[in-house]
């Protein structure tokens, strides 16, 4: 009888790979390196949107949920859970007006 791993392997929540040492924000350190390349190059958005994005990143707030092109975001308080593309919509309030939010910033960082 064949001995299971005990252990879980952690996949890097944008490629899949496995992970060697585990981070926080759940992104190996290539993919880590592109998604702030991305967040450095984008000067159309404001900086608080920016920042807050990154911030969504940094924290693992942010799930894929389809492909890489749907994710669940959490909201500011952690009350909330929304659904943002990384073509830019989102469910949150802001995004059903049809205003630019950070959660599909967060999400189309994410898909670069």
């Amino acid at each position: 009888m064949r001995a299971t791993k005990a252990t879980t392997e952690r996949r890097c929540l944008k490629c899949r790979r496995t992970l060697r040492n585990p981070s926080p924000d759940g992104y190996g350190p290539k993919c880590r390196r592109k998604v702030r390349s991305a967040a450095r190059k984008d000067t159309t958005r404001p900086t608080w949107q920016v920042a807050k994005a990154t911030e969504l990143l940094e924290l693992g707030a942010i799930v894929p949920l389809r492909q890489n092109r749907i994710f669940l975001v959490v909201s500011d308080d952690g009350t909330e859970v929304y659904r943002a593309a990384a073509t830019g919509q989102c469910n949150c309030p802001a995004g059903l007006r049809s205003v630019r939010c950070y959660h599909a910033l967060a999400a189309e960082y994410a898909a670069a």
